[in-house]
């Protein structure tokens, strides 16, 4: 979400972003110094399971600078090493 953010920032309604990946994968947890059994806990987050070489964002109708500063900004909220690819028109 922080990264969608960052990027409609900087891109200020102009274009068109998607994120390529959905949270499938729900985390649970049980409060701390709870005792043992009583089922498995409430749902506290979803999260995305990332492999390597994954497409996270897709930006379209803006030029190439103004997509790479914006995406730039948005791989600082994420703790992993990002890469920009630029897709060719070839219909």
């Amino acid at each position: 979400e922080a990264c969608r953010v960052a990027i409609n920032r900087k891109l200020k309604r102009k274009g068109k972003v998607w994120i390529r990946v959905f949270p499938h994968k729900s985390i649970t947890g049980r409060p701390p110094e709870t005792r043992m059994g009583k089922g498995k806990g409430a749902v506290e987050a979803w999260v995305a399971v990332i492999r390597p070489g994954s497409m996270l964002f897709e930006v379209a109708g803006v030029s190439e600078s103004a997509a790479k500063e914006a995406l730039r900004l948005a791989s600082y909220k994420l703790g992993v090493p990002t890469r920009f690819v630029v897709r060719g028109n070839n219909g």
